[in-house]
Parts: structure tokens; sequence; C-alpha cells
């Protein structure tokens, strides 16, 4: 079970502790096929790194702008989102080198801009919908994430999330075999299928603020503590 998001900073988890030199941590939350909850995951989790006190920079790659059109929703954003919708990621992202983290919201079906920002990375998340379908869509990302952890000496970390799953449902029981016949890990924690992640969305919040004590924030939070297990 993965530890509370708490006692991973009541603990002394800094990223200055990890094995990227003190600097700047780049996540990327990626999936090449459209509806898996990358924006959902994306912005939940700069959110939730940045409620704890990290300077967190949330960069929209997709050429929709979903992540940019949640910020302006809302006079007030406290998280502050950039769009870099070229395949120019890894180069455009050292003048924000002053950040403690950047989670890159990736783009569906653009594969230069996924490269970019896969070079860009410390950490790739994939969420992925518990279907068939979309098990065998990601065979295309997995292909390119491996590529890098092979150039990389496996320095690039990459995994698994189960993202809108429906629970007590079989096939949420199985994805995590299917998943793991691509050779890359599957957190433990897993993103359901709520209404409170479009209706915050909405509004250009997140489920830690609007619904700090819901399962949902519980999610976001387990998520958050597991990628920093990953990443330490």
């Amino acid at each position: 079970r993965v530890a509370s998001f708490g006692c991973f900073f009541m603990c002394n988890y800094s990223f200055t502790q990890m094995s990227f030199g003190g600097g700047m941590v780049v996540i990327s939350v990626l999936n090449q096929k459209g509806g898996s909850g990358k924006t959902t995951i994306a912005t939940h989790l700069s959110r939730a790194f940045q409620l704890v006190g990290y300077d967190v920079l949330l960069i929209d790659s997709d050429p929709q702008g979903s992540a940019r059109d949640w910020a302006a929703v809302r006079d007030e954003q406290s998280v502050p989102v950039v769009g870099i919708d070229r395949p120019t990621i890894e180069r455009d992202i050292k003048a924000v080198s002053h950040k403690d983290l950047i989670v890159i919201d990736g783009a569906p079906q653009a594969a230069d801009l996924a490269i970019s920002a896969i070079k860009s990375s410390h950490l790739v998340l994939i969420p992925v919908q518990p279907s068939p379908y979309d098990i065998w869509a990601a065979s295309d990302l997995v292909e390119l994430v491996k590529q890098r952890i092979e150039m990389t000496d496996g320095r690039l970390k990459a995994a698994f999330v189960v993202s809108r799953a429906i629970k007590n449902t079989k096939i949420g029981a199985e994805i995590q075999a299917a998943l793991e016949g691509y050779g890359l890990p599957v957190l433990a924690s897993r993103i359901t299928q709520s209404v409170a992640y479009p209706s915050t969305a909405a509004t250009g919040t997140t489920v830690l603020d609007a619904e700090p004590n819901s399962n949902a924030a519980q999610e976001i939070r387990d998520l958050a503590a597991e990628v920093l297990e990953v990443l330490n």
C-alpha cells in the first residue's frame, strides 16, 4: 500500500534527494489516444505538489489547449500554465529551469510532440483506460518510451496509471496483467470514473480544493505520493 501523501513530506522526502542532481524534475503525462484522462491527471498532480509547497509549472503541449482552457476559467488561477505545442519542448523548457517541478500535459496523435516531451522528462506517466482498445493503442507510445529508456541507460522512468476506472468491474481487475505485458510498471494508485473531476474542471479548480475529503481527492494524493516514490 502506498504511504499517505503527508508522510512523504513529513518524512523529509524532497526533490533534492532524487538522483537528478538536485535540479528541476519533469513529469510528462502522455498517451497518444484521446480521452485517457491526461489533462485531469496533469492538472491535479500539479496542484497536489503545489499545495505542499513546491514551485510547479504545468506545460500544455496539446494544440487543443485543454489545460490552458482549464486555467483560464478562473481569474485567480493558482497553477501557472503555459503552452508549448511544438516539438521543441526539451529546448524551450530550459528557460524555466528555476522551477522545482514541471508537469507536461501531452498531446494526442502527435508523435513529434510526444518524443519532445519524453526527451524532456525524468518520468513518463501513461494513463490508460481499462478497455482493450486503450490497452492496444498504448503500444506505439510504449515503444517510444522504451527507446528513450535504452538511450538514457535507464535514467528515464516510466509507469502506467489506470485512469477512469469503474470500481468493482472485471475489466478493472484484468488491466493490471494486460499492461504488465508491455514490460513497464503499473502504479498501484488508480483514478476512478467520478463526476467530481469534470465538475471541478468546469470551474477551473481541482477536487483537492473543492472536495478535499472526497475519495477522488484521496486518489490524487495517493498518486502524488506514489509518483514521489518512483522518482526517489
